[in-house]
């Protein structure tokens, strides 16, 4: 008798073990919440955009093969996203980071991260030479790895300031090259002209006397140069 109680008693304290971890064991997040989750603590809290580029990358990932099959599992990655981002609590900013989320898995992506699955905070460098940059949103600078790497960040940060500021679309030569890319149009300087000065040979070939060339315009811009044949009929030649 007295052993057949000890053995419910070890039962009873058994099922309650099980019940307890049961209870205090977190429910599977969804993949909105984890997308949401690491939009949230890898971008700006306020940038619609800089959210929407982290979970391009997330989905980039996620259809690349080479990284885990869910979304949750791309997310909470070993060593590849924010510590904690499937476990922190969350804050002000979360309802924008949901509502990204929801657009990243019906499809939306952001255009100029294009298919990166690369970033870092933005202003840092390395001294990889792989790194192709594309665009720069949320306070993070989106990249690919490539062998031919041509654009850099600062590349980047220059076009995309002179576009927020109206200027035309800025287009910077490729890394390590003095010639701007095929197809970039190019404003042509403006050049200050000098007066056109009669070299000695003219003098000497029209006779010592001076050239009849039209004087100067008004606001100081004299005309084209004259050629020698020019001065020897200007002079009676």
């Amino acid at each position: 008798m007295r052993r057949s109680r000890s053995v419910s008693i070890s039962l009873a304290l058994a099922g309650l073990a099980v019940l307890g971890g049961c209870a205090t064991q977190p429910a599977p997040m969804s993949s909105e919440e984890c997308l949401a989750r690491a939009m949230y603590f890898e971008s700006n809290r306020s940038s619609e955009d800089g959210m929407l580029a982290v979970g391009t990358v997330v989905m980039n990932r996620l259809e690349s093969g080479r990284y885990p099959k869910s979304v949750c599992g791309v997310v909470g990655q070993r060593g590849q996203f924010a510590d904690g981002v499937l476990s922190k609590p969350l804050g002000r900013g979360s309802e924008l980071a949901t509502r990204t989320a929801r657009r990243v898995l019906s499809g939306e992506r952001h255009a100029r991260v294009e298919k990166a699955m690369f970033f870092h905070t933005a202003g840092y460098s390395y001294p990889y030479k792989n790194m192709q940059y594309l665009t720069i949103q949320g306070g993070n600078a989106f990249y690919e790895k490539r062998r031919d790497a041509t654009v850099t960040q600062r590349m980047v940060a220059e076009r995309e300031k002179a576009e927020r500021e109206g200027r035309l679309p800025f287009n910077p030569p490729a890394r390590g090259s003095s010639l701007a890319p095929a197809g970039v149009q190019t404003l042509a300087p403006a050049v200050m002209r000098s007066p056109v000065q009669q070299s000695r040979i003219a003098r000497r070939m029209a006779g010592g006397k001076a050239s009849a060339l039209p004087p100067p315009t008004e606001r100081g811009i004299a005309p084209e140069a004259a050629s020698i044949e020019d001065l020897i009929r200007a002079n009676g030649g």
